[in-house]
């Protein structure tokens, strides 16, 4: 059934518009129109069938299949330069790749002669140095055909990597794959689609091609003479068959466009369609690999680790500016706010990113000046970056590979890593075909496989379901208990933080604002950002006369408090904030008026958010009863109380 395209309420086609579109379309057609109306269908046979056609379409093949070839093996890599690569002249260089697609055929094939002819720059040195002569040979129209057809398959296929995400190409570098593995084993795979469109579109112009070769190379029945300057000679002699021989070359022409369908517009029929993943059923179908609820033992013996000890020294300078050191073993959970530089540290230590330098030291190593994929630093991004092209077994075999493991062993080991992360079944299947937690666990068994020195996770288990993220985080924990190296972690989840790290290093605009053990940083949080990760209220103000004047107004009384002028942070837990309907009247000595303004479940309580001109937000956590009984509602003025006793002051 054919899907019915709706049109935007209120809009309309103008029939100002519509009047030239209809007229473009009928001067475009008129011309090919003309080609089937005056074929001599009875004669097509005997036209195609001919000595001199056969013998130029023979050598227009020859020519074009050339040319394709000599377009991809100097066109890829100029496209790979142009998407990826930034220097001085790049846009003379991109300019100098689009002028034969304007410059009149005729011109170019002066500019060939004049560049590669007998009398030309280049000419007398390759006939003198190699006995090459160039024009009036079928050489020479190779040259002319990939001249004026190379440029189609520079600009498409550079449009398709300018639209690859780069993430993926340093995910396989962070797995040990080197520049020119990366290449071919990730890039090319992943632009096949563009790369295709652009040799498509290569093979017809070369196809095609006239004034450039006739210039250029002649027109010499058997050594020059192509399809497109047979017909030309043809129109003198035989115009009926001059006909039946365009009506052949664009029949190839339309069959080239229509194949393409779009592709190389660069339109939505030209970007690779993602495949919709299946719905993440992790919740409902525990993972092969976990045993049953409460005995998480891995089904899979755990592969062979390196024994070698990797100790971590950074000193990180530009938009962070920060020291690390590190025992093997040690996990590092990394939190802060959105822009405090958490990713920016991980490809700083990646060697990834300009905004940041990190002089890097793994035990006895330093790494600072070798390219990532020579560090020994395994990387699971945000979105895991699967390459969509390989298996989930392959992919996690990848860094194995890539570090010239036999292929057998790579693959076995890289089962073992599915199995123990519960998605060992699922070794076959592309990644379009896994669910979102299905794929992040994949990610995490390809870094884990890759035998890093240091293991740099950038929230691993975001895409996860809460019973598979504990599964998920059971495995990683035995795991980096064993570890030789050590791990970061990026995670805006507090329960990863104090589960998996032995420390917790707070990040706020680049800087170090606290860096200390999981249960220290619970106690004290010296971040706003992070007391509310945790679930605390954390106001900010300065201590004055025993109590502490809040940034944004108002006072608050401690029972505990610091010297008068010391920069704090309050800290006040759901659980003592009280909730009223009228004024209280008793002993809180911190008291404000509010309106209830959200209401959500955390777990068998309700967490209200109460809002006041007199005081921060303030997050209070009761029973569903309580609630009940005071009539809480959005929008509904409360007042809450906060003893004195219950505040906590950590100083800045």
């Amino acid at each position: 059934m054919r899907r019915l395209r709706t049109r935007t309420p209120g809009t309309g086609t103008p029939l100002t518009l519509v009047l030239p579109a209809l007229l473009a379309i009928a001067f475009l057609l008129m011309p090919l129109i003309g080609i089937l109306a005056r074929t001599s269908w009875g004669d097509l046979g005997t036209h195609l069938t001919s000595p001199g056609v056969t013998q130029a379409l023979r050598l227009s093949l020859l020519v074009s299949f050339w040319a394709l070839g000599l377009s991809l093996l100097f066109g890829v890599p100029l496209a790979w330069l142009l998407a990826r690569v930034e220097f001085p002249g790049k846009t003379l260089v991109r300019s100098l790749v689009l002028l034969p697609m304007v410059l009149p055929p005729t011109v170019g094939g002066v500019a060939l002669l004049l560049g590669f002819g007998r009398r030309g720059l280049l000419g007398p040195w390759l006939e003198g140095t190699f006995g090459i002569t160039l024009p009036f040979h079928t050489s020479g129209a190779v040259v002319a055909a990939t001249f004026v057809a190379m440029p189609f398959l520079v600009i498409s296929l550079e449009g398709t990597l300018a639209g690859l995400r780069p993430r993926y190409e340093e995910t396989a570098a962070s797995l040990g794959a080197s520049p020119v593995r990366v290449f071919f084993t990730v890039t090319l795979p992943m632009v096949a689609p563009g790369l295709a469109a652009g040799a498509a579109l290569t093979w017809a112009r070369a196809l095609g091609e006239f004034g450039a070769t006739i210039t250029f190379a002649g027109n010499l029945p058997g050594s020059t003479q192509t399809l497109p300057l047979q017909v030309y000679l043809l129109l003198q002699d035989s115009p009926e068959a001059a006909t039946s021989v365009s009506l052949l070359l664009l029949v190839t022409a339309m069959a080239v466009l229509i194949g393409l369908r779009g592709r190389w517009t660069g339109g939505a029929a030209g970007r690779p369609r993602r495949a919709e993943r299946p719905v993440d059923d992790d919740a409902t179908q525990p993972p092969a690999g976990f045993a049953a609820a409460g005995n998480l033992r891995p089904a899979a013996p755990e592969p062979t680790a390196p024994q070698e000890r990797w100790p971590l020294h950074a000193d990180v300078t530009g938009f962070n500016e920060l020291t690390l050191d590190a025992d093997p073993g040690t996990t590092i959970a990394v939190v802060g706010p959105n822009g405090a530089g958490k990713t920016t540290l991980l490809r700083a230590l990646l060697g990834l990113t300009p905004r940041a330098r990190a002089v890097l030291r793994l035990g006895d190593t330093d790494v600072t000046s070798l390219p990532p994929h020579r560090r020994g630093v395994a990387w699971v991004p945000q979105d895991g970056a699967l390459f969509p092209h390989l298996s989930a077994l392959t992919n996690t075999a990848y860094g194995l590979r890539a570090r010239r493991v036999p292929r057998a062993e790579a693959r076995r080991e890289a089962q073992q890593w599915l199995e123990r992360l519960g998605v060992g079944q699922l070794a076959a299947r592309k990644p379009s075909q896994l669910s979102g937690g299905q794929a992040q666990r994949v990610a995490l068994a390809r870094a884990l496989a890759a035998r890093p020195r240091l293991l740099l996770l950038d929230e691993p288990l975001a895409a996860l379901d809460q019973t598979t993220r504990a599964q998920v985080r059971h495995t990683l924990r035995a795991h980096l208990g064993s570890f030789g190296g050590v791990c970061l972690i990026v995670t805006h989840d507090p329960v990863e933080a104090v589960s998996l790290a032995d420390r917790v290093l707070v990040l706020d605009e680049g800087r170090t604002l606290q860096d200390a053990s999981p249960a220290e940083v619970t106690r004290h949080p010296r971040s706003p950002w992070v007391a509310r990760m945790l679930g605390s209220n954390a106001w900010a103000g300065t201590a004055a006369d025993g109590g502490l004047a809040l940034a944004d107004g108002g006072r608050l009384v401690v029972a505990e408090g610091l010297a008068d002028g010391a920069r704090a942070l309050a800290i006040i837990t759901p659980e003592a904030v009280s909730v009223h309907r009228d004024k209280p009247a008793g002993s809180p000595r911190n008291v404000w008026p509010g309106t209830v303004r959200e209401i959500t479940s955390a777990g068998s309580r309700l967490r209200v958010l109460v809002t006041s001109d007199l005081a921060p937000d303030l997050i209070a956590e009761i029973t569903p009863q309580a609630a009940v009984e005071l009539g809480l509602a959005d929008g509904v003025s409360v007042w809450t109380s906060v003893k004195a006793t219950e505040v906590t002051l950590v100083g800045l």
